[in-house]
């Protein structure tokens, strides 16, 4: 099992890595290129959610 600091590092990568693929998708770049850019950025951003999910559940009880 892995410290609450350890999934903390594992967040702030994956965020800075969604920051990093927003930047490159505000340039030019080749079609091919962008779409392989646009398929990181969604496979980031599902990771992202999965480990905020993990880290922080959130449950209601009625």
């Amino acid at each position: 099992m892995s410290s609450v600091d350890d999934k903390l590092s594992e967040i702030r990568s994956v965020r800075n890595h969604i920051w990093h693929f927003r930047k490159l998708l505000q340039t030019e770049l080749p079609n091919a290129d962008r779409k392989l850019i646009e398929r990181r950025l969604l496979e980031q951003h599902s990771a992202f959610e999965r480990l905020l999910a993990t880290t922080f559940p959130l449950t209601f009880r009625l």
